[in-house]
């Protein structure tokens, strides 16, 4: 960990005032394996349970934060980089941050959970297939990138290098919102991050 700014509440306090520890939930997976629509789904049930939450997007951050980054390999570690930083911004204010983002690369996501300490970034793999993925295309993105319109799509000329060991595997491909977030649910609830 690096030395910080010290701010006149610690992030221990905000826990005792939020009534739950704050913590980074990564959702990582192809396009279209439902990354976004799970972290919503799951911020709602979360929320129902008082707790201070936040999601960052991929698409959300590439609109602001990010508008400067292109899909290379490099501007995606960049993309990566940067939302790890804002992830441990927020898990400092004591917010459960839901981060939702392709992620393809180990070493980024890697590099994500080395910025914070142990045990507060939990890795999400929403596994779905390729073909799931593409006939949940609703963007058409997966088409654009066959035709050869997109360069660099995950998936399909660029590479996605699945988590080894996440916290949490999800069947997204199969299993409905509410089948995942109960899954999820129940590993925050049986290792102490909620009570």
């Amino acid at each position: 960990m690096r030395n910080k700014h010290q701010t006149a509440n610690t992030r221990e306090q905000r826990a005792t005032r939020n009534q739950h520890r704050s913590f980074i939930l990564w959702f990582t997976g192809l396009s279209g394996a439902g990354k976004s629509s799970l972290a919503e789904y799951l911020e709602g049930c979360l929320f129902e349970r008082d707790c201070n939450t936040f999601i960052l997007d991929g698409d959300n951050v590439r609109q602001g934060l990010c508008t400067d980054l292109q899909f290379s390999d490099e501007d995606r570690s960049e993309n990566i980089r940067r939302i790890g930083e804002v992830s441990l911004l927020f898990i400092d204010a004591g917010v459960i941050t839901l981060a939702a983002f392709i992620s393809p690369f180990r070493a980024d996501r890697d590099q994500v959970r080395s910025l914070v300490p142990e045990d507060d970034f939990i890795e999400i793999y929403c596994q779905a297939s390729l073909e799931i993925c593409e006939q949940r295309d609703v963007k058409g993105l997966y088409k654009k990138a066959r035709r050869g319109e997109i360069i660099d799509f995950t998936g399909i000329s660029s590479p996605y290098e699945a988590p080894i060991n996440p916290e949490i595997r999800l069947d997204t491909g199969h299993h409905s919102l509410e089948q995942c977030a109960d899954e999820i649910m129940a590993y925050l609830l049986q290792h102490g991050y909620l009570s």
